[in-house]
């Protein structure tokens, strides 16, 4: 069975999740709840904390299944 991977994003960061690789450890979910949800649809949302604690929580994922993007942001001239 083939999974595709998940691709979630606001204003300043780009969030994929490849659950293929995910060993399920729900470092995720324990220590950013609010973020990262196991029972909600999405279950990643990116605008309940900030982009700097979603990134710390990525860092600490044991299986490389979340990675992350900071997106360029348009500059009015």
């Amino acid at each position: 069975m083939e999974t595709n991977n998940h691709i979630y994003s606001n204003d300043d960061i780009t969030v994929t999740f490849e659950p293929c690789i995910c060993v399920h450890a729900e470092k995720c979910a324990k220590e950013l709840s609010d973020v990262f949800r196991t029972s909600i649809i999405p279950w990643i949302n990116l605008d309940a904390t900030e982009t700097k604690k979603i990134v710390n929580q990525i860092k600490r994922c044991p299986s490389g299944a979340l990675k992350y993007h900071l997106n360029n942001k348009k500059r009015a001239c």
